[in-house]
């Protein structure tokens, strides 16, 4: 706590997102397909009320009740128009739309699906209007995106799951 991220978080006062997934519900469990006891690939996720002026969007996906919140995805520089992300998004740096994809918590690009080592964590799939293409290379930090886009959030929304559900 204390970052800098934190305290972009805090001040937000923009629109919020509609984020949802056709594969769990808000709060709602989160299918073993998506973690590590099934084929750990992404879920699909789509948001809708894209405030005027987003230039792109970013996701992050991290676990706040793992010991430091860890960190399963970072997606960012999604174009401006998308309004999802499809199911099972391969690991590439660069996406077909253009977008970039960040290290997880495994220091791995792209997703890493929940694998608690006990009990039921939230995930928290969290989407960013953003009104100008971050300046940051594939491999990038949360921590680097979120400092990237501070002063620069139109909206935001999140989507939380639970596993095991």
């Amino acid at each position: 706590a204390g970052c800098a991220a934190d305290t972009v978080e805090e001040a937000f006062t923009g629109a919020t997102l509609a984020v949802t997934s056709p594969a769990f519900t808000h709060e709602g469990a989160i299918p073993a397909l998506y973690s590590c006891d099934g084929d750990n690939i992404s879920p699909p996720i789509s948001w809708g009320n894209a405030p005027e002026g987003t230039q792109s969007f970013a996701l992050i996906c991290d676990d706040p009740d793992a010991i430091g919140t860890w960190v399963h995805w970072v997606v960012f520089n999604i174009p401006g128009d998308a309004t999802g992300l499809p199911e099972g998004v391969p690991d590439d740096e660069t996406l077909s739309n253009g977008a970039l994809q960040g290290k997880n918590g495994w220091s791995r690009i792209g997703y890493g699906g929940p694998c608690p080592p006990m009990g039921a964590h939230h995930y928290v799939f969290t989407v960013y209007a953003v009104d100008a293409i971050l300046p940051l290379e594939p491999g990038a930090s949360k921590r680097q995106v979120h400092d990237a886009m501070a002063g620069h959030l139109l909206g935001k929304g999140e989507l939380v799951g639970v596993y095991p559900g």
